[in-house]
């Protein structure tokens, strides 16, 4: 990771900026611009939290590893926002209990436990912002679990795909990674893929998925 000397930053965060001079100033001469390459481990099970961490380009991938080596994918990090994972162990002082992986190349902004510390007594604003994140964030990971837990597989992977397509209807995702997506083996990802295929809704290549036909992923998505 390289620092750079950058203040400029925090124009990627409006609502640090409506924060007092003092404050602002306070975080862009203490914060540490960083670029992480993608496929990098942020943060992993075990390890302190060091930095309250603001990404402003990329995205992170936050997700859970069980036992048995089992992936769930929590949430992810993009341009504008912060770390609930990391919030949370600075502000219990434990350690993490997820890891968090660059999907591609990332700056982020990193803000020394101190600081975040200070403020977090000091600014009401500053206040405002971390426990606003943390709410909203906290929202989507909710959803993560009622999805796990109530929604039928068929009509999540259905979801996952039109959601992740990009404007030339591919998914660049390998079977492994959507199985981790929807918290499942990649061996029962593989087979509704499989399933998808042959109902023509879906193109199977190596490390992508090309939709064939939106209608019917749709149609899969919201059937009761």
């Amino acid at each position: 990771m390289a620092d750079a000397k950058d203040t400029a930053w925090i124009e990627s965060f409006p609502a640090l900026k409506d924060l007092p001079e003092t404050e602002r100033r306070l975080l862009v001469e203490r914060g540490s611009v960083i670029d992480i390459p993608a496929g990098t481990t942020v943060f992993a099970p075990g390890v302190a939290a060091e930095n309250f961490l603001l990404v402003i380009d990329g995205t992170v991938r936050v997700q859970q590893v069980s036992a048995g080596g089992r992936e769930i994918v929590l949430y992810r990090v993009s341009g504008g926002e912060t770390c609930i994972m990391t919030t949370s162990c600075l502000m219990a002082e434990e350690a993490y209990t997820a890891e968090g992986i660059t999907e591609t190349d990332v700056r982020a902004v990193a803000i020394p436990k101190t600081v975040f510390e200070e403020l977090l007594v000091l600014s009401p604003g500053f206040r405002r912002i971390v426990f606003s994140a943390y709410a909203n964030r906290i929202s989507d990971v909710m959803h993560v679990v009622e999805d796990v837990a109530f929604e039928r597989l068929d009509k999540r992977l259905a979801q996952r795909l039109l959601d992740r397509a990009g404007s030339d209807d591919i998914v660049r995702a390998t079977q492994q990674e959507l199985a981790a997506e929807l918290g499942t083996a990649r061996e029962v990802a593989s087979r509704l893929l499989k399933e998808f295929e042959r109902r023509g809704w879906v193109a199977l290549t190596r490390g992508q998925v090309a939709l064939r036909d939106r209608d019917a992923l749709h149609r899969a998505a919201t059937a009761e």
